[in-house]
């Protein structure tokens, strides 16, 4: 599937926060501009384009924009990688990465990150007491893994503005899943010191983000895309 006006695309997931072995997806995640013509006509166009065999997810503009500005952490990591996980980066896309901060604020990524979090523990939970398939143990301990990132991307996000997506010691986050998978009550406490650490951390992001940023950053994308569907159609016989 070709998706045309791709303006940020690059490696996201298990690869990027260091955590992937032998046998790992690789996903891609990345961001499109829909021609601007279509925004306005009977349907609008599609806002996700999602694959497999390769795993990876498009969304138009506007939608990243909207998960962005809710604190979801997978639009998120996108615009925080290591400049190597970058496959596609045009100067809309380099634009979007300075912005990154005015998308933040202190009650969202909470909310985003701890709420992820804690989906990933009701999964455990659900599981019982680790007497399972060893495909499930596998899908167990890389739930955990997740749990225990998020927790930790999330309040350094919160605490101090910033998003390290690579994790400091694999080696830690392995062996965490390994103790969950064989009993999913282990991260309980992680969970509940994670929360506690949010409660009493002083926040460095705005009580809300920059929409005027972000809005202005859109119509600039608008303006392009607009711009070069009109050309095309006045030069037209």
């Amino acid at each position: 599937m070709t998706v045309p006006n791709i303006l940020l695309s690059g490696i996201v997931g298990s690869t990027a926060y260091g955590l992937a072995h032998a046998g790992s997806d690789v996903d891609r995640l990345g961001l499109f501009a829909a021609p601007t013509a279509e925004l306005h006509g009977l349907r609008g166009p599609k806002e996700s384009h999602v694959t497999t065999a390769p795993d990876r997810t498009l969304h138009e503009a506007a939608k990243w924009c909207r998960l962005a500005l809710g604190g979801n952490p997978t639009a998120m990591e996108l615009v925080w990688l290591p400049d190597e996980l970058y496959e596609v980066r045009t100067p809309l896309g380099d634009e979007l990465i300075g912005i990154r901060t005015s998308f933040l604020c202190a009650q969202r990524v909470r909310d985003a990150y701890l709420g992820y979090a804690t989906q990933q523990f009701r999964r455990l939970e659900n599981r019982g007491d680790g007497s399972f398939s060893a495909d499930t143990r596998k899908r167990t301990a890389k739930h955990a893994r997740h749990l225990k990132r998020l927790c930790h991307q999330g309040l350094e996000l919160y605490a101090t503005g910033r998003l390290a997506i690579r994790v400091e010691d694999p080696e830690e986050y392995h062996a965490f899943g390994e103790r969950v998978a064989a009993d999913p009550s282990a991260a309980l406490p992680l969970l509940r010191y994670y929360e506690t650490a949010f409660d009493e951390a002083t926040p460095a992001l705005p009580e809300r983000p920059d929409e005027t940023v972000v809005e202005a950053w859109l119509h600039r994308v608008r303006d392009l895309f607009y711009t070069s569907a009109w050309s095309q159609a006045s030069s037209m016989p």
